[in-house]
């Protein structure tokens, strides 16, 4: 049904054949049966968790007991689907995963992108950062670092466009959101 309507379907006998040659692409979503031949799809997620994949998962069961429902959704599952559905209950969980995962890929690509600009400030440039986001002026910045105000206006415009941001609030936006406090760097 999947393949008619335009997806791209991989589809794989046991959950060992899927752990052996699947390839993570985003964005994307997990079709995952409750019981399989070598294992069961709890098994499955847990060893995909283990492995950092954070593909989102539908779980799909024609038996299972509520415990294993609440352990999936627990373990992240977005959905659990009991055989038979509707064709449109599928289309609706596959077409809000694949829209959660994309949301998932920009928010770690935005990640990515703003460590890598962290990285290339200069350590008095990143101490400036920090400052900036704790949300000292300028002149308390300068008496913090024992230099001057204009010598912080200079480090302050290089921060800001180190780090692609137009204002002190999209700095902090990006800081928090990175958790960039916690950067190796950052120490």
């Amino acid at each position: 049904m999947l393949r008619e309507l335009g997806y791209l379907v991989d589809d794989y006998a046991s959950a060992q054949a899927f752990l052996e040659k699947s390839v993570p692409v985003a964005p994307a979503v997990i079709l995952l049966d409750m019981q399989m031949p070598d294992t069961d799809g709890l098994d499955l997620q847990e060893k995909l968790l283990k492995l950092g994949r954070k593909t989102p998962i539908i779980f799909v069961s024609g038996q299972s007991h509520p415990h294993q429902i609440v352990r999936g959704l627990k373990k992240g599952a977005l959905d659990f689907l009991f055989k038979p559905f509707n064709l449109e209950e599928l289309l609706q969980s596959v077409a809000d995963a694949i829209d959660f995962d994309g949301r998932q890929l920009k928010r770690v690509s935005l990640d990515v992108e703003t460590k890598r600009d962290y990285e290339n400030l200069t350590p008095r440039e990143r101490e400036v950062c920090a400052w900036l986001v704790k949300g000292l002026l300028n002149k308390d910045i300068a008496v913090k670092l024992g230099t001057t105000d204009a010598t912080i206006k200079v480090h302050k415009a290089r921060v800001m466009d180190k780090m692609h941001a137009d204002s002190v609030q999209t700095l902090v936006k990006k800081y928090l959101e990175s958790d960039l406090e916690s950067h190796p760097l950052s120490k």
